[in-house]
């Protein structure tokens, strides 16, 4: 989605997540997403950071394990990576937690991943973010497909939640009326960060799908008109505070999916490891 001066002309397609850790696929009705963000020192990305990655996901590949995430890497703004895990409930984030620490092999595993690829980190955080259902316009039921993600973030003001969700309301009306083919989710923040924080994912198979954003872009204003638009921009002004927009690509060397995900685009969730040249290195001559 583009920028929050122009949360009223947004592309709001977005991607959503959900599952329990008993289930071995990722729904598409959300309940609780665990964000974890993971700041990569300078040097430290692309290569080297998939492969310290790769010891989580064949951990927890080892050990069949039924609870997936996928990984988005930074196209924009500081490198990171953001590890989208999906639950159904609270209660099933717990039980995964159990599971995991009374797994031995796997837990271990796990803690010998983590102290590597700490070496490549520079910081990391957590959030917690709950679906909202009233405030998404049919979530697409197919994840898999999406290669790139657009997350925009909001900052409610304290005191303008009516605001921003007659803002939010209005946006959905004129999206399911003006642009058929629109389809978004939203999340709300809970824990790990400040209060009255949203975020829109936007997932895209291709970033021509940006391009055509626009257009869908002129269709909802034409929907608003101009009488609309002042007092959706009215509403936008009173009620947020702050705004972020950014692009990933979906990291498939990080991810962890089902195997019908890797069934489907073999290429692409199970890439084929960097070639390795069979010719003797060449030996560097001595400098006088």
């Amino acid at each position: 989605m583009r920028k929050m001066t122009k949360f009223v002309v947004g592309s709001l397609l977005a991607i959503t997540y959900a599952g329990a850790a008993a289930t071995q696929e990722m729904p598409s009705s959300p309940k609780v997403l665990q964000i974890t963000r993971e700041f990569v020192k300078p040097g430290k990305a692309g290569m080297a950071h998939d492969k310290s990655e790769s010891a989580f996901v064949k951990a927890l590949s080892d050990a069949k394990w039924p609870t997936y995430y996928v990984a988005l890497s930074s196209l924009s703004g500081k490198t990171r990576v953001l590890f989208l895990t999906p639950y159904a409930s609270f209660e099933a984030w717990q039980k995964d937690g159990d599971a995991v620490e009374k797994n031995a092999n796997l837990n271990a595993a796990l803690d010998r991943a983590s102290l590597a690829d700490g070496e490549l980190l520079d910081s990391l955080d957590q959030g917690v973010f709950l679906f909202r259902e009233e405030m998404s316009l049919r979530p697409h039921p197919d994840l898999s497909q999406f290669r790139y993600m657009e997350i925009s973030s909001y900052h409610v003001k304290p005191g303008h939640t009516k605001d921003w969700n007659a803002a939010v309301k209005m946006v959905k009306a004129a999206y399911e009326k003006g642009v058929p083919e629109s389809h978004w989710g939203m999340f709300e923040q809970m824990y790990g960060g400040d209060g009255g924080t949203y975020l829109v994912f936007t997932g895209h198979k291709a970033m021509s799908e940006i391009d055509n954003g626009i257009l869908e872009d002129k269709k909802f204003v034409e929907t608003m008109g101009e009488n609309g638009m002042k007092i959706l921009s009215d509403l936008v002004a009173a009620s947020v505070e702050s705004s972020q927009h950014q692009v990933f690509y979906v990291n498939p060397r990080m991810s962890y999916v089902p195997e019908s995900w890797i069934k489907a685009d073999p290429d692409f969730w199970k890439p084929k490891a960097e070639p390795t040249s069979s010719a003797p290195a060449k030996e560097k001559k001595a400098k006088p």
